[in-house]
C-alpha cells in the first residue's frame, strides 16, 4: 500500500484505508459499544455489528465495483450514483448525503465533548461541541494532506487502547467461562441497531476524498474493503473483551468503562479515544465541501462552492456551510439523537449506491466491465435491507426520508440539467424492451390487445402540428406516435441534413408537450416513400399499423393517396386522411363540444372509427365532449335494424355515445343531409372505401363533397388484422353492428 505519492496525489495507504478505519473505528467503539452490550445482551449486539457490516460490505463492493469500471471524481457517493442513476436521483441524495456528512461532524464532537467530562467532569456538553465543531473546521481548512498527516499516530494510539483493553480483561477474568448478560429490554433491537449504525458509516470516507486520490480505481476497492474487514473483526472482537471486563450494571451505567477496564486506563485508552473522535470528525469535515463541490460542479448547488481553483481554497465555501450546519446541529441535543439523524442520511445514500451497482450489471452495457464484479442480486439485495432497516428502525423516519427525497427529486427533475455522459438508466431501458420485445413475439396478437401505432407523415412539421397532435390525440398514450418529416430529394444532397433536421424537429415536438418521436427520411417520391417508411417502421410487437396524412391540396397527389390504400390493405395498416382547419382545436368555455362518427354500414370502418373517437376523447382537451354516432337509413324497417343493431352494441363495448339514424329524405341528397347534421360538430370521421382502379378521380370529388367545410374531418379505412373486431368486449365472440 503505498503512503503518497510524487505527485502530491495521495495512495491507497493514506488516501482511503487510514481515513476509513479511522472513521468506523471511533466514538461508537469507545462510547457506545459497551452501552449497547449493558442494555442488549452479547447476542443481539453480535446481531447488529453482523448485519451492519453486511450492508456496508456490500456496499463497498457496490462502489468498488463501480470505481474499478470507470474513475470516481469529486464527491465520491455522489459522484456514483449520480454518473449511474442520473443528475436528479443524484441530487436527490447527494443533498441528505451532504447533510449526513456534517452531522457526523456534531455526532463525533458530541462523543468528544462526552469523553473529556472524565478529566473535566463541569464541561458544559453543549458549549463544549460548539468549541469542538468550530475546532475541527478551522483544521480542516488548509486541506486533506495537511489533516492526513496526524493519521498515522492516532492509528498507533487506537491500537494501544484497544491492546490495553484487551490486557485488562485477561487480567481481570483469566480462565472464567463466558459471562452471561441478558437482555434488559430497554432499549429494541431496532432502536440499538440505529445508535450503533454510525459506526461503519465510515467506509465511504476514502470515497470521498476521491478526487484527492492519484488512482482511485486501485486505492478505493483495496483501502476500503481492508478497512471494512478490520473493522468487523475489531467490532467483534471488543464486545467479547467488554463483557470479560466488566459487570452488566458498569456496562449500562459507565459509557467510559473502557477505563476501568485497561490498566493505566486514562493514559492509554483516551489517547486513542480523542484521536479516533477526532480523525473521524475532520474526515467528515473533508468529505461534506467536497459532496457539496460535485453538487456545484453539476449546476445543482450554487456555483461558487464547485469552483476549481487547483489548492485547498475552492473548498472553502463548502467548509464554511458545513461548519454552520453542523453547529446547528448541536441543537439536536445528545450523540443518540444525532446518530440517529445520521442512520437514515447514511442508509438511503449506501442504498442508492447499491441500487446503481445493481442497474449498472443489469444494463447490459458494454462499457460495464468492473475489475471487481459481483452478482446484481447482491448488490440489490443490500439496497432492500438499507431501506427496509430505516422503515424497521423508524417507520416516520423513513417517511421523512422517502418525502424529502422525492420532493428533491421532483424538484431537480422539472429543472433543465443536462447531464454530459451516458448513465445506466438508458442501459436499462433497452434491457427492458429487449426483454419485452421477446415475449410479445410469443404472445399472439388479438384484437383485445391492439392499440394504434400511429405512423403521421407529414411535409413540414410546423405547418402540420395540429395534425401530428390529433394522431397523438388518437393514440392517447396507449401506442407509439411516430411524425415523419418527408424530404423529397436526394440523400447525397449536401442542403440536406437529417440528423439536424430530426434533432429540430424532436425539439419543437418536445416543446409542444407532444409525446412523439421524430423521424426525418428522404425519399424521392411521396408515395413510394410513405409505402416503404410504413414497411420498415417498428420493430417486433410494436410495428406501426396505422397511416394518417393530411389532405393534399395537389389532386394527383391525392389520386395517388387513394392508390396508396391497396398498398396499406396488403401490409394490414389502417389509413387515415385528415383535414384540419385550426377553429375550434381547443375547448371553448360553455359550448359543448361533439364528435360525429357517420356510420355508414358497408366498408367496415365503424369499429376503428368509434375506437379513435373513444380514444380522442380520453384526453384532457376532449374529456367532456360528446360522441353522437350517424347514420342513414333508406326506410324506417332499415332504421329500425341500424337502432337496433347500434343499441346492442354500445351498451357491450362500453362506449358512452348517442345514437341518431335518419331517414334519407327524397329532395336532399346525403351530402347535404350529413352537412346539415354536422355544421356544429368539432370533428366529423367518415369511412373510407377503396376506390376501384380508374375511379380514384370521381372519389376525390365525393370525399371533397363531404368534407364541405368542417373544422376537422378524418375518413378512416380500417386494414387492421382485426377488422370488425377492435371493439369486442370478449374472446371470440361475434358483434353485432359491426360497420
Amino acid at each position: 500500500m503505498a503512503h503518497q505519492n510524487s505527485d502530491g496525489k495521495l495512495g491507497t495507504f493514506l488516501g482511503v484505508f487510514t481515513p476509513t478505519i479511522l472513521t468506523i473505528i471511533g466514538v461508537i467503539l469507545y462510547l457506545r459499544l459497551g452501552w449497547l452490550v449493558g442494555h442488549m445482551g452479547l447476542y443481539q449486539v453480535i446481531l447488529i455489528v453482523i448485519l451492519a457490516n453486511a450492508i456496508t460490505l456490500i456496499t463497498t463492493l457496490s462502489f468498488s465495483s463501480v470505481a474499478t469500471n470507470t474513475r470516481v471524481g469529486v464527491g465520491g457517493a455522489y459522484y456514483i450514483i449520480s454518473r449511474s442513476l442520473g443528475l436528479e436521483i443524484g441530487g436527490a441524495i447527494g443533498l441528505p448525503l451532504f447533510l449526513s456528512q456534517t452531522f457526523s461532524v456534531t455526532l463525533y464532537a458530541y462523543g468528544l465533548a462526552e469523553s473529556i467530562r472524565f478529566v473535566w467532569p463541569d464541561v458544559p456538553i453543549r458549549e463544549a461541541v460548539f468549541f469542538i465543531v468550530l475546532f475541527v473546521g478551522g483544521l480542516s481548512i488548509p486541506g486533506a494532506r495537511f489533516a492526513l498527516k496526524a493519521q498515522i499516530p492516532i492509528m498507533i494510539g487506537i491500537a494501544v487502547s484497544i491492546l490495553a483493553l484487551a490486557a485488562g480483561a485477561i487480567h481481570h477474568s483469566w480462565g472464567t467461562p463466558l459471562p452471561l448478560i441478558p437482555p434488559t429490554k430497554d432499549i429494541p433491537f431496532w432502536s440499538g441497531f440505529a445508535i450503533f449504525f454510525p459506526a461503519v458509516t465510515g467506509v465511504m470516507a476514502g470515497l470521498g476524498l476521491s478526487g484527492d486520490l492519484r488512482d482511485p480505481g486501485r486505492a478505493i476497492p483495496r483501502g476500503a474493503i481492508a478497512a471494512v474487514l478490520t473493522g468487523f473483526v475489531v467490532y467483534l472482537a471488543v464486545p467479547f473483551v467488554l463483557i470479560f471486563g466488566a459487570s452488566q450494571s458498569d456496562l449500562k451505567g459507565d459509557t467510559l468503562v473502557w477505563l476501568k477496564i485497561a490498566p493505566l486506563g486514562p493514559w492509554l485508552i483516551l489517547p486513542g479515544l480523542w484521536g479516533a473522535i477526532f480523525s473521524s470528525a475532520v474526515g467528515s469535515m473533508l468529505g461534506a465541501p467536497r459532496t457539496l463541490q460535485a453538487l456545484a460542479m453539476d449546476r445543482l448547488a450554487p456555483g461558487f462552492f464547485g469552483r476549481r481553483t487547483g489548492n485547498w481554497k475552492e473548498l472553502t465555501p463548502g467548509m464554511i456551510l458545513s461548519l454552520l450546519i453542523a453547529l446547528g446541529a448541536v441543537l439536536l441535543g445528545n450523540l443518540n439523537a444525532v446518530a440517529s439523524v445520521v442512520t437514515v442520511f447514511f442508509l438511503t445514500t449506501y442504498g442508492m449506491v447499491n441500487i446503481a451497482a445493481a442497474l449498472e450489471s443489469l444494463s447490459g452495457d458494454p462499457s460495464w466491465r468492473p475489475k471487481i464484479r459481483i452478482p446484481w442480486y447482491v448488490n440489490l439485495a443490500g439496497g432492500i435491507a438499507c431501506v427496509a432497516v430505516i422503515f424497521l428502525f423508524s417507520a416516520l423516519a423513513g417517511i421523512i426520508a422517502v418525502v424529502l427525497e422525492l420532493s428533491l427529486w421532483m424538484i431537480l427533475s422539472r429543472r433543465e440539467n443536462q447531464a454530459r455522459w451516458g448513465d445506466a438508466r438508458r442501459g436499462i431501458y433497452e434491457t427492458l424492451i429487449r426483454w419485452a420485445l421477446f415475449r410479445l413475439t410469443v404472445r399472439p396478437m388479438h384484437a383485445r390487445n391492439w392499440r394504434p401505432h400511429l405512423f403521421v407523415f407529414v411535409s413540414d412539421p410546423t405547418l402540420h402540428l395540429d395534425l401530428i397532435r390529433f394522431g397523438n390525440w388518437f393514440s392517447q398514450g396507449r401506442g407509439v406516435v411516430t411524425a415523419c418529416h418527408l424530404i423529397v430529394g436526394d440523400l447525397f444532397d449536401e442542403n440536406i441534413d437529417v440528423i439536424s433536421a430530426r434533432k429540430n424537429m424532436q425539439d419543437m415536438l418536445d416543446g409542444e408537450g407532444l409525446p412523439v418521436f421524430a423521424e426525418v427520411n428522404v425519399v424521392k417520391d411521396v408515395v413510394e416513400g410513405i409505402t416503404n417508411v410504413s414497411q420498415a417502421g417498428g420493430i417486433a410487437g410494436i410495428e406501426s399499423n396505422t397511416i394518417l396524412v393530411g389532405w393534399p391540396r395537389d389532386r394527383e397527389l391525392f389520386i395517388d393517396f387513394l392508390r396508396l390504400i391497396r398498398r396499406m390493405e396488403r401490409l394490414a395498416k389502417s389509413f387515415i386522411i385528415g383535414r384540419i382547419r385550426p377553429r375550434y382545436i381547443y375547448p371553448r368555455e360553455g359550448v359543448e363540444r361533439t364528435i360525429h362518427v357517420w356510420w355508414g354500414g358497408l366498408q367496415r370502418n365503424g369499429d376503428l372509427m368509434l375506437l379513435l373517437a373513444y380514444l380522442l376523447r380520453q384526453n384532457g382537451e376532449w374529456r367532456n365532449s360528446r360522441i353522437k354516432i350517424m347514420s342513414i337509413a333508406s326506410s324506417e324497417i332499415a332504421r329500425s335494424h341500424t337502432e337496433r343493431n347500434l343499441a346492442r352494441l354500445i351498451p357491450e363495448i362500453r362506449i358512452q355515445a348517442d345514437i341518431r339514424v335518419l331517414i334519407r329524405e327524397k329532395d336532399k341528397s346525403i351530402s347535404q343531409m350529413i352537412h346539415e347534421q354536422s355544421t356544429g360538430a368539432e370533428v366529423v370521421i367518415f369511412g373510407l372505401a377503396t376506390p376501384e382502379e380508374g375511379g380514384e378521380d370521381a372519389y376525390v370529388d365525393r370525399l371533397e363533397d363531404l368534407a364541405n367545410d368542417f373544422p376537422v374531418v378524418f375518413f378512416v379505412k380500417n386494414s387492421s388484422l382485426f377488422i370488425g373486431e377492435l371493439l369486442s368486449p370478449t374472446n371470440g365472440e361475434d358483434q353485432t353492428g359491426r360497420d
